[in-house]
Formats: structure tokens, sequence, C-alpha cells
């Protein structure tokens, strides 16, 4: 009786595309892991993990999530791009292209949602921002967020400075004790180029001083809303944010591209054997 046979066909698949789509994915793994591991030490460093709970008390978005999130996700996909490349399993190539394709739709739903529905975005951004406002000394990961914000695009709230008074620390009732009563956070000042040291009392007192005109106050605070600035610099910037989306669906595009060739060539290595009862041997 004949024993079985097997031979090999090489190379059985294409050593290029193979170890290009494990490299890829090796960044892509290592960059994911990278920010999961930023997240899960700022949620250690905040006490979160030995305090479950506190995960629903935040008022506001934590900017560690967004670590987190973001590092699982490129982990997991990282992790199945590398193995299914390496070891020429179909089953994780197709759980990667498949799972990174989903997300390559998610964000085109995402954009032209965003343009179909731009006035209910506004209205759900200001919602956002004035939620975060309520929650600013809450976190200070958060704090820092709206800060380097309104910095950045020289604004303060959502709408405007009057949105600080959401923030109990900063309202302008009679009964709050704060010293940052009728106040903005420093973020919100007009900045002096030639003040060397940061002042962070600069938005004591200014609404509370300057009921005046907004003209006026746009000499000590920033008077337009975040919201609006953001939209501002969206429309200046288009061409640079247009690119880093377009680069990124390429990338995504190109790495779906890669784990469906390199799937069909495994396939195609496969569909040359065929199953006697004596084994399997290579159609020739």
């Amino acid at each position: 009786m004949p024993g079985k046979h097997q031979h090999f066909q090489e190379p059985e698949v294409g050593c290029c595309g193979k170890y290009f789509l494990f490299g890829f994915n090796i960044v892509f793994w290592v960059l994911g892991a990278l920010f999961l591991a930023i997240g899960l030490w700022a949620w250690s460093e905040k006490g979160v993990l030995s305090n479950i709970s506190a995960l629903t008390d935040l008022g506001g978005l934590d900017p560690v999530w967004l670590f987190v999130v973001v590092g699982g996700v490129m982990s997991v996909l990282g992790f199945a791009g590398c193995i299914g490349a390496l070891r020429e399993n179909t089953f994780l190539l197709k759980f990667f292209s498949v799972f990174l394709g989903l997300i390559f739709f998610l964000e085109l739903a995402t954009g032209i949602l965003a343009f179909v529905f731009k006035d209910w975005i506004r209205d759900q951004l200001n919602l956002f921002i004035n939620n975060n406002v309520k929650a600013y000394r809450d976190d200070i990961d958060l704090q820092n967020l709206i800060d380097f914000a309104q910095e950045y695009w020289s604004c303060c709230g959502a709408r405007g400075p009057n949105d600080w008074n959401l923030n109990i620390y900063f309202n302008c009732t009679d009964l709050n004790p704060s010293r940052e009563r009728c106040g903005v956070p420093f973020s919100c000042c007009v900045r002096d180029p030639a003040e060397d040291v940061l002042n962070t009392q600069c938005g004591y007192d200014v609404r509370l001083k300057l009921v005046r005109e907004e003209l006026e106050q746009q000499g000590f605070i920033h008077t337009k809303g975040c919201v609006g600035q953001f939209e501002k610099w969206l429309q200046d910037n288009l061409i640079v944010v247009a690119g880093v989306f377009v680069g990124i669906a390429l990338l995504q595009i190109f790495g779906i591209c890669l784990a469906q060739n390199l799937v069909s060539d495994i396939k195609a290595v496969k569909a040359n054997w065929i199953k006697y009862d004596d084994g399997y041997k290579l159609l020739k």
C-alpha cells in the first residue's frame, strides 16, 4: 500500500506581499500597544483602575478613553494581521481585512452624515463642549484638553465666555463662594506677547467687570466660541484636513488589498492539492 506523499511547491505564497503585510502590521501593532499602555498608565495614575465605578462618574470626556479605545482596536487588528500573515492563516487575515473595511466604511459614513446634517452636528458639538465645560475641574486631563483647545483656537466656551456660567466654579450666581466666580479659565485670556510668565489668574472676575460691549471685552479675553472657531479652522485648513483623511483611507485600503491578495495566494496554493485516500498529492 503506498504511503502518504506530501510535496511542497516553492514558493507556497508570494514572500514579498506576505512579509510586507507582516511589517505593515508590526508597526500597526506596536503603535496600538503604545497607545493602550499610555491610556492604562494614565488611568492607573488617576486611580480609575482601582475604582471602576469612577468610570461612570465622569461628567465630561476623559481624553484617556481615546488612547484606550484606539490603542485596543489597533492592537487587536495589528495582532491579527501579523499572525495571519506570518502563519498564512486565512481566518485571521479575513478578520483583519473585514474589520479594517468596517472601520473604513464607518469613517466614510460619518463623513457623509456630518456633511448632510451639519446643523445637527453643530448643535451636538455645542452640547458636547458645554458638558465638558461643566466637568472642567473634575479631571486634569479634560482640563488640559479644554485649555489647549481654547488657546489654540483663540476661543472661550462653546458659543462664548458666558458658557462658563455652566461650571459651578465660574458661574455668576450670588451664592457662589468660589474665587473664580464670574471669571473664565486662563486659556480664555488674550496673551500679552511680552509676557514671559503665564498669569493663571488673568480670568478672575473678568465677566463681572466686563459687562460691556463685546468690542471692549476683546482686549482682555477671547469672545468667540470654540464651535465657530473650529469651523473656521476647518475651512482654512480644508486641504490639509482632507489630505490627512485621504492618507488614512488609502493606508486602510492598502492594508485590505494586501490581506485579500495574500488570502487569494493561499487559496491558490491549496487548490493545487487534491485529497486521495492515501493523503494529499500535488496536482501537476
